[in-house]
C-alpha cells in the first residue's frame, strides 16, 4: 500500500458521500481511505459504513468523540500506506491529485510535498513557493499567520515524519493543523512545493469555535515548548504570533486581555516586529482598534 487517506468525520453527513465519491475516482490504484468516525450525532457514521460495505478500499474506525487531532492520530495509527494524506470530510481531492502528489514525493525523495488548492467557489490559491523550501522560513510564516499555502490538507507526508506530531490536546480546536505542521517542520524535513492544484476547500461553513484567552494561553505554552530547541531562531516570530492574537482580541472588543495576560508575557518587543504591530501594541486598546480595522480593510482591498 502506497497511500493512506485519513478523514476525520464528525457530523458531516451532508458532505462525506461526495468526498468519498471523488476519492474513488482517482486514477491511482494503491491507496486506502480511513474514515475515523468521531462520535457523530448525525448519520455520518452510517453513511461511512454503507460506503465501506460497497468498497473494500474504504475502512471505517469508530471511536468516542475526542476531537479532530485525536481522530487524525487514530487514522495514522491504522494506516498501512507509506505516505499519508489528510482530507476533511467536507472537502474534495481533485482529479489526478493522488498521482500528482505521489509522483512528486517519489521523484524528490522529500518528507513532505505541498500542492496548491482552490476554494469551492472556484477561486485558485496563489503559488507561494516552488521547489524546496527551508523549514525555518515555513515555521515563521505559519506561526505569524502569513501562510497562503496548505498546512495539512493538500499535502502528502512520509508516514514516519508524522510521529509525535498529532498529540495536541483536544482543547485546541483552532490552529491545531498549524501546530501539527510546526511539529513536523521542527524536525528539519525536506519539504517540496509543487504548483499543481490538488485540493478543493469548502470555505465559510459554520462552526462553534470561540476565541478564548484560556485556549490561547494553552496554545502559547505548547508552541513555546515545540520551538524551545531553536528558540534563538523563532523568538521574534513567536512574539509576533502573540501580538496577532492580541490584535484579534482587541478587534473583538476584549480589552481586558492586555492587562490580564499579554502585558505579562510580552515585556518588550524583540527585533523583527513590523512597525504596524509595534504601533498596535504601543497604543491603548481604544485607539488600536480603529487602526486594526483600517489595516484589515487595506489588506482586503489589496487582495
Amino acid at each position: 500500500m502506497e497511500i493512506s487517506i485519513v478523514i476525520p468525520v464528525y457530523n458531516k453527513a451532508e458532505y462525506i458521500g461526495h468526498c468519498l465519491k471523488g476519492l474513488l475516482q482517482q486514477d491511482f490504484s494503491s491507496f486506502e481511505v480511513i474514515c475515523v468516525c468521531d462520535g457523530s450525532t448525525d448519520n455520518s457514521t452510517e453513511i461511512c459504513d454503507e460506503w465501506a460495505a460497497r468498497e473494500e478500499r474504504i475502512h471505517v474506525v469508530h471511536k468516542d468523540n475526542g476531537g479532530v487531532t485525536a481522530a487524525r492520530r487514530r487514522g495514522v495509527e491504522e494506516a498501512s500506506g507509506r505516505y499519508i494524506l489528510f482530507v476533511d470530510a467536507d472537502d474534495e481531492l481533485l482529479p489526478n491529485a493522488l498521482q500528482t502528489l505521489y509522483d512528486a514525493i517519489e521523484r524528490t525523495q522529500a518528507d513532505e510535498v505541498v500542492g496548491t488548492f482552490r476554494l469551492h467557489s472556484g477561486e485558485q490559491s496563489s503559488v507561494v513557493y516552488t521547489g524546496l523550501a527551508a523549514p525555518e522560513t515555513l515555521i515563521r510564516t505559519i506561526i505569524t499567520g502569513k501562510n497562503h499555502f496548505p498546512i495539512l490538507w493538500g499535502c502528502i507526508f512520509r508516514k514516519e515524519i508524522l510521529e509525535n506530531t498529532l498529540d495536541t490536546p483536544r482543547e485546541i480546536i483552532e490552529g491545531e493543523d498549524k501546530m501539527m505542521q510546526v511539529k513536523v517542520l521542527i524536525k528539519q524535513p525536506k519539504v517540496y512545493f509543487i504548483d499543481d492544484c490538488v485540493y478543493q476547500y469548502t470555505a465559510g461553513l459554520p462552526n462553534n469555535r470561540h476565541h478564548t484567552l484560556e485556549r490561547e494561553k494553552l496554545y502559547d505554552d505548547i508552541l513555546r515548548e515545540v520551538l524551545a530547541p531553536r528558540w534563538d531562531l523563532f523568538q521574534s516570530a513567536y512574539v509576533l504570533h502573540q501580538l496577532k492574537e492580541y490584535e484579534r482580541f482587541i478587534a473583538e472588543g476584549n480589552n481586558e486581555v492586555r492587562t490580564s495576560y499579554y502585558q505579562q508575557v510580552i515585556k518588550s518587543l524583540p527585533a523583527g516586529i513590523p512597525l504596524y504591530d509595534r504601533m498596535v501594541w504601543l497604543l491603548p486598546p481604544f485607539l488600536a482598534r480603529p487602526l486594526i480595522s483600517l489595516y484589515r480593510w487595506a489588506i482586503r482591498h489589496k487582495r
